[in-house]
């Protein structure tokens, strides 16, 4: 392979089959791809980020996951709720893309359109692209779900019940259905979906009776000609962007301890939400990826099983839930919080090599005299240079903290960094000297302008 500079920001890249030249393909090194990850257990506030860069951008993508997700964009006196539909389609001039690693549960897709037109978001379906190769999330897959749920007994992973891991499932044992297969032969259509319900009633005998097959074939008769003018190819559509350097920001659903491989499995997502999942869910090359942002809320919160080093119980505890509203956006669940924990975020930023961060919700901190950090992970005497892979091993480690003092003083109007409390901007500086990544904003309220912009130390 012959790689060389052909002036400008353009590289050539001439394979050879011998001394036979190949193919020559040109690639803009220049291209202004901006992604937007969770670095913790979800639930940081992705989607106040999204919203702040989206304002000048063309094209906004979610890669993975499905109406599993939970992002809330406020904008004056209105709170909008995105489940599937990527956040920054706000910005009335942005696109939206649902790749093709996202599970689709079309009934709820339209459903959420129709509650944020009503809010006053205009043209969504002229603006939303769906990618043929994304997988169906039917209601059979839901009931799937709580049904597997349920069986676990108390070794409840927390699953949203929204049918996420059935989908996934069923595409991975080459069963599923995608949204080519419904806009494609109908008759076909029809006759796997028969077969993947064959396929659940043998594993769960009791759906035979709650699965009215006929009815839901003709529900998605109706489903497919209401998609059909948001479908597309997305591959070819997303490498034209590229090549015609459209502004692109792909925001990522979940987070990485959340990730289907680094997570805490069991007690993880069905979907690779960390930065490779990018590139499989969207179908765009790594090298196109500019500016990784990881998104840390100010202290952690988790929902579901398993161990939790740093979480509080306590009366600390319930302060931050209640002045953190720490309660699902898709489940309504309540949230189990905690000290922030350095390590997971250092582990995290191992995986997704992030440009920079956002810390979210400092303000939710305001009231306290002193406030902790986990910095170091203790197991059997021995500290841990990483994540645990196992939850047993979580849940006996012991965390070595330090101790801050707190600010007690209200951070929601302030605009510069300058204006925080001395104690908050010794936070934040701690935050960013032991996760080695710099702090580029600083979120101290719901509201859209409620954000900091960080000057480098």
């Amino acid at each position: 392979m012959v790689v060389a500079m052909n002036g400008g920001n353009n590289i050539e890249i001439m394979s050879r089959n011998g001394d036979v030249p190949v193919k020559r393909q040109r690639f803009n090194t220049r291209v202004p791809l901006k992604v937007v990850l969770g670095s913790q257990w979800g639930d940081e506030g992705k989607g106040k980020i999204v919203d702040m860069l989206a304002t000048d951008v063309e094209i906004c993508c979610r890669c993975q996951g499905g109406n599993n997700a939970g992002h809330t964009v406020v904008v004056g006196t209105k709170a909008y709720d995105f489940h599937l539909l990527p956040s920054g389609i706000v910005n009335s001039e942005c696109v939206g893309v649902i790749g093709n690693g996202v599970v689709i549960h079309l009934p709820n897709l339209f459903d959420e359109i129709r509650k944020n037109e009503d809010k006053g978001l205009t043209d969504l379906k002229k603006r939303l692209i769906i990618s043929t190769r994304a997988h169906l999330v039917f209601d059979l897959h839901q009931q799937v779900d709580g049904m597997q749920e349920q069986n676990r007994g108390k070794n409840l992973i927390g699953t949203t019940k929204k049918g996420i891991g059935p989908a996934y499932s069923s595409k991975a044992t080459r069963n599923g259905l995608r949204i080519a297969d419904l806009l494609g032969n109908y008759s076909n259509f029809s006759e796997q979906f028969r077969k993947l319900v064959d396929f659940y009633v043998r594993q769960f005998p009791e759906l035979e009776s709650v699965v009215n097959v006929e009815e839901e074939l003709e529900r998605y008769k109706v489903l497919r000609e209401e998609v059909r003018p948001m479908v597309r190819d997305t591959i070819p559509y997303l490498h034209k962007a590229i090549t015609d350097c459209k502004t692109i920001l792909i925001e990522g659903a979940q987070s990485n301890v959340l990730d289907i491989d680094f997570g805490l499995y069991p007690y993880v997502t069905s979907s690779n939400c960390s930065v490779g999942g990018i590139c499989t869910g969207l179908g765009i090359p790594p090298h196109v990826l500019g500016d990784v942002f990881g998104v840390v809320k100010a202290y952690l919160t988790r929902v579901g099983s398993g161990g939790f080093p740093t979480e509080l119980t306590d009366e600390k505890g319930q302060i931050l839930v209640d002045r953190g509203h720490e309660y699902g956006v898709t489940t309504g669940r309540r949230r189990r919080v905690g000290w922030l924990d350095m390590v997971m975020l250092r582990y995290s930023n191992m995986i997704n090599g992030f440009t920079a961060v956002a810390i979210t919700k400092l303000d939710i901190l305001d009231c306290f005299k002193e406030l902790k950090i986990g910095v170091k992970y203790i197991l059997d005497g021995q500290e841990l240079d990483s994540f645990p892979a196992l939850d047993e091993d979580l849940k006996r480690i012991e965390v070595v903290y330090e101790t801050l003092p707190g600010w007690e003083e209200e951070t929601s109007a302030a605009r510069k960094f300058s204006e925080l409390p001395q104690n908050a901007q010794n936070y934040i500086r701690r935050v960013e000297k032991l996760m080695e990544v710099p702090v580029k904003w600083i979120g101290v309220g719901q509201s859209r302008d409620s954000i900091i912009e960080v000057s480098s130390c």
